[in-house]
């Protein structure tokens, strides 16, 4: 039975699903390809890239397939790809099945990532801004869930880690297949209509936010990466360094429903909460300039948290209210896409300037480059709002 409305429960409950299920998986292929495939961490890098080229191709095909075929059964393959993969997991997780499996479930999860936030704009009940904020808590709280259960479960042996992750997709499946079914426009039966070629006066300030968020996720990465050497040379433990992550989602739980009360006012002045916070992102970086004992560490972790909950979640909304009609699935793909991009390439490029100079270069280039493009954007989308 075809639904008038999709209530947001359900599309939490997707959410929360999907990434607890993914959280299960990618913060293991390291140490698993390393300790028990015995490859080389190079391998595992190799890997982890072509991971996240194949969900770029993923949300790329998620959201032309949610805008110009059907929502429903673009989800339902997205799903679908993602329990099968899983499903693999359980039994081959050898070498060389293991990598393709995770680059197949890449694909997978690209399109589920733009699917969800492609249906968070046709829920009708809440605004966009308030649904987008929720779900980014819950993505997190996923994720702080999985990684949980994980360090309990992989003891027993990885097969029961796949099995759990092939358990939760195949619960979304089923809570998509009953739940994600909305009515279509007229011309959903055949091809979408052509767009009609007029200018849209927003484009660059949609091109240049994504920009910004491109180079934000390449400043994030380091902390998921190549921060934790330079906290190691300085005499702190893995401990220490795993610790900044439990403080960072601590936060992030108590954060987000804050934003999530104030939706109105942060709404009415989005380029101020998109300023403030990758101007915050930039900020950890200056404290890391100074950085040699562990208490200015989490301070930084602290400023980027709050930098993270205030922008991030509003780059969706940013996106949705500039994008033309009919392409909002095209749109939230782009903005899946570029993350997933500086997530690639993030670990990549921090790498690469700290053999060529240092980590006090790499945090500086960090800062000038990202101030420059949150500068640009403000002042472009400034403009722009007063020639519109």
């Amino acid at each position: 039975m075809t639904k008038r409305t999709l209530k947001l429960p359900w599309l939490l409950v997707g959410s929360l699903i999907t990434n607890t299920g993914i959280s299960f998986i990618w913060p293991l292929t390291t140490i698993y390809m390393h300790e028990y495939l015995h490859e080389p961490l190079t391998t595992s890098g190799i890997v982890l890239f072509l991971n996240s080229l194949a969900t770029m191709v993923g949300n790329a095909v998620g959201g032309r397939l949610f805008d110009r075929w059907r929502p429903y059964p673009t989800m339902l393959v997205g799903i679908g790809i993602d329990v099968v993969t899983t499903g693999a997991l359980v039994i081959w997780h050898g070498w060389p099945a293991y990598p393709l499996l995770l680059v197949g479930l890449g694909f997978g999860n690209g399109i589920v990532a733009t699917g969800i936030n492609a249906y968070a704009t046709k829920v009708s009940t809440k605004k966009t801004s308030y649904v987008f904020n929720v779900l980014y808590f819950m993505a997190n709280l996923g994720l702080v869930i999985g990684t949980l259960i994980v360090g309990f479960v992989l003891p027993l042996g990885i097969t029961y880690v796949f099995g759990l992750a092939f358990a939760l997709f195949v619960i979304f499946f089923f809570v998509a297949l009953r739940h994600f079914n909305l009515p279509q426009p007229p011309h959903a039966a055949g091809h979408a209509p052509k767009q009609v070629a007029t200018r849209n006066p927003y484009r660059l300030n949609v091109a240049l936010i994504l920009l910004t968020l491109f180079l934000t996720w390449v400043t994030y990465e380091q902390w998921q990466s190549n921060i934790s050497t330079f906290m190691l040379q300085l005499g702190m433990t893995v401990r220490d360094y795993s610790f900044l992550w439990t403080f960072n989602a601590v936060l992030i739980v108590i954060l987000q429903p804050v934003l999530t009360a104030f939706d109105d006012w942060l709404l009415a002045h989005i380029r101020l909460r998109l300023g403030v916070g990758f101007t915050l992102f930039a900020g950890s970086f200056l404290l890391l300039l100074v950085a040699r004992h562990y208490a200015v560490f989490v301070l930084a972790m602290g400023i980027l948290t709050c930098g993270e909950v205030l922008a991030l979640p509003a780059v969706l909304t940013y996106v949705d209210l500039y994008s033309p009609t009919g392409q909002q699935g095209r749109y939230q793909g782009y903005v899946q896409m570029f993350a997933s991009a500086g997530r690639a390439v993030g670990p990549l490029i921090g790498a690469l300037i700290i053999e060529a100079t240092s980590y006090r270069v790499l945090f500086i280039s960090l800062v000038a480059v990202l101030a420059v493009a949150v500068a640009t954007f403000s002042w472009y989308a400034s403009q722009a709002q007063l020639r519109h």
